[in-house]
């Protein structure tokens, strides 16, 4: 009902009781549909009938004519019977309210209101609930299911809906929001009904400005911790896995792909598991612990195995990249072997260098000029643990290069960036205001010519570096994030702390640009394999007694 007329003092009329003005005034239902005001006017016009005078019938002489006296008893007493019935028939009915002017119209608008707000309730109370999970909403076609299996059903798209110990449930309609006890054995229907039928819900719905409110279904996580499930086992055998008193249990494979065991009291069931979420999410790749191999190291490579194409004739030849750990810097070595346009037979079994003192880092090999890609017989041959690396084209002024790591006979490419120095470096930035694109959305990486530069031998300016990180793609910022820190690993070895090897020229400024780069990622994207606190030990350990 309106605001309008809400503080009308009369209940309203059911919708059997209809809106029949004479059935509101009484009297019964008038014939023809008269107006009973017509009725009442009429009986007060006519007139009202004199007293029958009684005939007197002549006779005999001998038979005596009637008393004459007796006629005005005769009137009175007519008037006196006629004159209740007229005045009766004008008194209005005790049945009719007292103002009988304002009812009709007031009980209309009453009866208006009353049916427009079933209309209303009726259309409200047909439509479905709602699931709401975060901004996600969607209609409930069968209310008739319980909480608990709403959520089995959500819980593909909501992961962590998947245990519902960990998840309440709540029921917000209008102005009511009723919390779920029992998630198993209360259907969404029974809840929504409930509602409609309370007090609490009607009032408030003549108040609300919306008077077509959702029914809300709203499951929320109440719990959340780290790690696998106390039900479930991860087992490195079957048999361990069946032993265990774990209902489900995860088994790797020697296919190489994880198995889930569930227990029932129908038996055992044991299937591939294709999403495993109770373990975390890896990606294959390599994190050097050594600087990146010099540019210088890798040109001398490439004379070495360019002098093994002259004329008409070309040859394929290995070196051995090393990392001397009481020098602490890379150096080659080159084996003894026979060699062909398309194949290389090393003898390993002599005049190696020492395994204590020498780290066996890359094994990088020519394919004179054909394409720098690994073949199937480098497949069958690079199986240890480290890095690999081809070069080919060597006819051309720039060669082909191509990296690859290998984890126990794994392989995995690799952007050679991510170990070898880069051939780009800082170049002055009036070079820059020389250039204008045709894309007004183009915007070059700011300062240098590559994502892998060389290490700078000259200061790079601290605060022009700061202003341009909000242009540099978030990509590129965790690349020159790993860069720096391998800047500074090689500062504090192989480079005997010489800062010219350093990107920015000088430690203070280095540090301040790696902070300046930590501090750029969002806090949820910020890098995992290195913190600030890593940092300021960096600063510690180049600045000495300055870092504090």
């Amino acid at each position: 009902m309106s605001d309008q007329n809400s503080s009308f003092p009369f209940e309203s009329i059911g919708q059997e009781e209809g809106l029949e003005i004479a059935a509101i005034f009484g009297g019964g239902t008038p014939e023809n549909n008269t107006n009973p005001f017509e009725a009442m006017m009429a009986q007060q016009a006519e007139p009202i009938a004199p007293p029958t005078q009684p005939q007197t019938v002549e006779s005999a002489p001998s038979q005596e004519a009637p008393a004459p006296q007796t006629a005005p008893a005769q009137t009175a007493a007519a008037v006196t019977t006629l004159v209740p019935e007229t005045t009766k028939a004008l008194q209005p009915s005790s049945t009719l309210p007292a103002n009988t002017e304002d009812n009709p119209i007031s009980a209309a608008f009453a009866k208006q209101e009353e049916a427009a707000a079933q209309t209303a309730a009726k259309s409200l109370f047909e439509k479905v609930p709602v699931f709401s999970y975060g901004s996600a909403k969607e209609d409930i076609t069968d209310p008739a299911q319980t909480f608990e299996e709403l959520r089995i059903a959500k819980s593909d798209d909501f992961p962590e809906l998947s245990e519902g110990k960990r998840v309440s449930w709540s029921v917000e309609y209008g102005k009511v929001t009723k919390a779920i006890t029992d998630p198993k054995g209360t259907t969404i229907r029974s809840v929504k009904e409930e509602i409609e039928q309370s007090k609490v819900f009607l009032d408030g719905l003549k108040k609300a400005k919306d008077k077509n409110p959702d029914c809300l279904v709203k499951p929320r996580v109440t719990a959340q911790s780290k790690g696998i499930a106390s039900y479930k086992g991860v087992f490195p055998t079957l048999e361990e896995a069946q032993a265990s008193e774990k209902p489900i249990c995860l088994i790797p494979s020697d296919d190489g792909r994880v198995y889930e065991l569930r227990k029932t009291e129908l038996g055992e069931f044991l299937a591939p598991k294709e999403k495993v979420i109770d373990f975390q999410q890896i990606r294959a790749g390599f994190t050097p612990a050594l600087p990146l191999i010099p540019l210088e190291l890798l040109q001398q490579i490439i004379s070495f195995f360019r002098c093994y194409m002259g004329g008409t004739q070309e040859f394929e030849a290995l070196a051995h990249i090393l990392w001397d750990k009481e020098e602490k810097e890379f150096t080659v070595h080159v084996p003894r072997q026979s060699v062909s346009k398309a194949r290389i037979d090393a003898d390993l079994s002599q005049d190696m260098p020492s395994e204590e003192r020498y780290l066996h880092y890359a094994d990088i090999h020519s394919h004179n000029s054909m394409e720098a890609k690994f073949s199937s017989v480098d497949d069958q041959d690079e199986r240890a643990t480290r890095l690999y690396i081809v070069l080919g084209r060597l006819d051309r002024f720039f060669p082909d290069i191509s990296v690859r790591m290998s984890c126990g006979g794994t392989y995995q490419e690799l952007d050679p960036g991510a170990v070898i120095e880069g051939l780009g470096t800082v170049f002055p930035r009036e070079w820059r205001a020389q250039v204008t694109t045709c894309s007004p959305e183009f915007e070059p990486e700011p300062g240098i010519a590559r994502v892998f530069p060389v290490r700078s031998r000259k200061a790079a300016p601290t605060e022009e570096f700061e202003t341009k990180l909000p242009g540099m793609s978030e990509g590129h910022r965790y690349r020159l994030l790993s860069r720096f820190q391998m800047d500074c690993e090689y500062y504090l070895g192989a480079g005997n702390r010489c800062a010219k090897f350093l990107w920015a020229g000088t430690e203070q400024a280095h540090i301040s640009a790696m902070l300046a780069l930590w501090d750029s990622f969002p806090e949820k994207r910020r890098p995992e394999w290195i913190s600030r606190e890593d940092i300021l030990r960096y600063k510690a350990r180049m600045l000495g007694e300055l870092a504090a």
